[in-house]
């Protein structure tokens, strides 16, 4: 019933396209790409406003300059009797009859990188590829004085790509004093950051920099690592997120730490990864659950980029993701090499036994992320890609996927991914909604994600119709501050560095 009733609503959506199209011009040609206009019309598309709504339409979306003005729901039949009632013609038109539009997917920890293991590559390759992927804003995690300029750029029209939450490191080398550290927020307030990047510190310095951070009015995504601090402290010092998982199920554990071998070595990753994968098994459930609360009632929010370590669970899936084909610069694949001196690259020696624990490590956290929404929690959306086999903007994709894994319903999913993204960014009166007045943040995509999350890929899905194998899906616009991209051009282009790169290293 589920899918007759979509296959009559696109049937519902192409008669309206057949009338829009001789009404208004047909779809935006590729050279507006990049380009901002004035009026962009998004005609007759199937909406999904990110409020947790289902979809509805279809509806006109009006942008003006870099907002919504206009959301503008039809009658087919009524519309072709009186042309009045549809909105005026844009200088931009795009023909959505048949798609969906959602707002802009918001990645919140994210790494613009140039460089994989030292070695150069271009800013463009992660920036288009986010573009591409349905990605408008991003929350750089551990960001530097080379992503405040890409920031900038971004910001100027010289860079495309997505805007840019930057949000500085903590600590740095001789923090040693709560004034140290109190002086580390200053410093990286003065020199433009959005927010701070929290990874391995002692109780007494958290403090200090969690008071200082709050006076400074920054947020703090924390990367709790095996430490001092735990989920209880982001919980007493008032965390913005807490990052993947760590710290969660560690302050679940009678006795306060992880049942470690003897030779346990938390600075050799292989170690380090190995027992990550046999934590959430030693969480006491009623412990776990307290702490689920004391982090909703703390307003702590999860982020826990589910994606960024899958490999672990299957590395064979990771190794020979379809995208690496025209996707994987050589440059990121050589850092995704088993290779200690690159963080993340730790699979020597990965075994049955390893996926095994990692796999049941799942099941555990997963549930855990689903009790912690159904009991109110805000859940956010993040890739971490440019590690461990994942690359840029294809991890938040696969990322909602997981999500719905969890359990979560696509709706719920497409809420982590937009408004809650944007909350948690104190950016929930611009950013992450379809809504008059809102930035103009959306995507145009070739399919019904609520059915299929992997219709937001480059890669596109195969549909079968009439009896043949067709390719379908993709995203077709991405708008970003009321800029459109043609995201199909954008791929193109990504394709074409990542062979480019090739031809140079084969030439060598």
């Amino acid at each position: 019933m589920r899918k007759a009733a979509f296959k009559a609503a696109s049937l519902c959506l192409a008669a309206v396209s057949v009338f829009v199209g001789s009404v208004f011009p047909q779809d935006a040609s590729p050279s507006v790409s990049g380009k901002r206009a004035k009026r962009i019309v998004i005609r007759g598309a199937m909406m999904v406003d990110g409020s947790g709504k289902p979809a509805a339409g279809p509806y006109d979306i009006v942008v003006e300059n870099d907002s919504i003005a206009q959301i503008a729901s039809f009658d087919p039949v009524a519309a072709k009797e009186n042309r009045a009632r549809r909105p005026a013609k844009g200088d931009v038109e795009i023909d959505a009859a048949g798609k969906y539009v959602l707002p802009g997917l918001i990645n919140l920890h994210g790494h613009t990188q140039d460089e994989r293991g030292g070695v150069p590559m271009p800013v463009e390759y992660v920036t288009k590829l986010w573009l591409a992927c349905g990605i408008t804003t991003v929350r750089d995690a551990w960001a530097n004085a080379k992503i405040l300029e890409y920031s900038r750029r971004i910001n100027a029209g010289t860079l495309v790509g997505p805007r840019i939450f930057p949000y500085g490191g903590f600590p740095a080398p001789n923090i040693n004093t709560p004034e140290q550290a109190r002086q580390r927020v200053r410093d990286l307030k003065a020199a433009g950051y959005d927010g701070i990047k929290l990874y391995t510190i002692d109780r007494d310095l958290m403090a200090a920099m969690m008071d200082e951070a709050k006076k400074q009015g920054m947020r703090v995504m924390h990367h709790t690592g095996v430490e001092e601090t735990n989920a209880w402290d982001d919980i007493k010092f008032g965390t913005t997120t807490i990052e993947h998982w760590y710290g969660v199920p560690d302050a679940a554990i009678i006795g306060g730490r992880q049942n470690f071998p003897s030779d346990y070595n938390y600075n050799d990753e292989v170690d380090r990864f190995r027992y990550a994968g046999r934590l959430w098994r030693e969480a006491d459930r009623e412990r776990l659950m307290k702490v689920l609360d004391g982090m909703i009632e703390a307003g702590v929010a999860w982020n826990p980029t589910l994606v960024i370590y899958e490999a672990s669970r299957d590395l064979q899936r990771a190794q020979t993701n379809p995208a690496f084909a025209e996707y994987l610069h050589p440059v990121l694949e050589d850092f995704f090499r088993p290779n200690p001196a690159n963080h993340g690259s730790y699979f020597i020696g990965w075994s049955t036994t390893d996926e095994t624990f990692w796999k049941e490590n799942y099941r555990i956290w997963m549930d855990a992320l689903h009790e912690f929404g159904k009991r109110g929690g805000t859940i956010g959306t993040g890739e971490d890609a440019g590690f461990i086999y994942q690359i840029y903007g294809f991890g938040l994709i696969r990322e909602l996927e997981l999500h719905q894994e969890a359990g979560f319903h696509p709706l719920t999913v497409v809420k982590h991914a937009t408004s809650n993204g944007a909350r948690i960014l104190g950016k929930e009166s611009e950013l992450g909604r379809i809504r008059v007045g809102f930035k103009a943040d959306l995507i145009v995509v070739n399919g019904n994600p609520l059915e299929n999350f992997k219709v937001l890929s480059p890669l596109g899905v195969e549909e079968i119709r009439d009896g043949k194998a067709v390719k379908t899906g993709g995203i077709e616009w991405t708008i970003m501050d009321g800029i459109p991209y043609h995201a199909p051009t954008l791929a193109a282009e990504v394709r074409e560095m990542v062979a480019a790169a090739k031809r140079t290293a084969a030439g060598k």
